[in-house]
């Protein structure tokens, strides 16, 4: 049992949740490397949600609420740490849900599907009808017919960077939460939050709560057309720079 006072609690925390997600067959073991790789960058960030994140957040809800057909992509690692999230999310905007994985098995995704719909998601794509997307030497290029490969609006929190880069060059937008502001994913997506995915869905969650009602559209409007992502990756990285000089004194 690990102390609520133990300076890293809430990182312990969310270590548990992958692998209880792990033994019970919905997290892979290569999920867990990249979600250590990610945790070092949140340090940098001092575990906390930025301002130009947050603003990110604020921009990616914009795109899903006034996309044509969104879709929201998720994975082991994002199934097992965000599913009441996803279900919010899912319940006040019906948005499609498509497991796309990097290690794939049909038992595995069954898994990850009968856990979502656990939580109350129930547009679940489990990409069975298929087409394959250029470019993309993992079996992630397989996508669903109606789920990522007819969407104009794809959300894909904790990425791979050819998939977003596949994604982008088809014309489509890839907002994403990456915690590396240098990574490929990163710099190839359309909108890029730069914070721990359990923070950046519960803000994402409370902003499409603000949004729902009409009489926004201006508003979502001018937050897409105001967004500049390079900008906000400087921003994110200048943070960690500062932080790193913090920490040299």
């Amino acid at each position: 049992m690990v102390s609520e006072g133990h300076p890293r609690y809430a990182s312990l925390m969310l270590r548990n949740k992958l692998v209880e997600g792990y033994e019970r067959g919905i997290t892979s073991a290569h999920g867990l490397i990249a979600h250590g790789r990610g945790e070092a960058f949140d340090y940098l960030l001092g575990e906390q949600t930025s301002e130009s994140a947050r603003k990110a957040t604020k921009v990616a809800c914009a795109h899903l609420l006034t996309a044509r057909f969104p879709v929201l992509s998720v994975n082991g690692n994002t199934a097992t740490l965000v599913p009441d999230e996803i279900a919010e999310l899912h319940a006040i905007t019906g948005i499609p849900v498509e497991i796309n994985l990097f290690h794939p098995s049909a038992q595995r995704i069954k898994r990850i599907a009968d856990h979502l719909h656990a939580y109350g998601v129930a547009n679940v794509l489990t990409g069975f009808d298929f087409i394959k997307l250029a470019h993309i030497a993992s079996d992630r290029a397989s996508v669903d017919k109606n789920g990522i490969f007819k969407a104009d609006v794809v959300f894909v929190p904790l990425e791979d960077g050819d998939r977003a880069q596949a994604l982008t060059e088809l014309g489509k937008t890839v907002l994403t939460v990456d915690l590396n502001p240098l990574s490929r994913t990163a710099v190839a997506s359309t909108v890029t939050i730069v914070d721990e995915v359990t923070r950046a869905l519960k803000d994402l969650v409370s902003f499409a709560k603000h949004f729902e009602s009409d009489g926004h559209q201006d508003e979502l409007n001018l937050l897409k057309a105001s967004f500049d992502n390079l900008e906000n990756l400087k921003a994110s990285y200048a943070i960690m720079q500062k932080q790193l000089r913090s920490l040299a004194r």
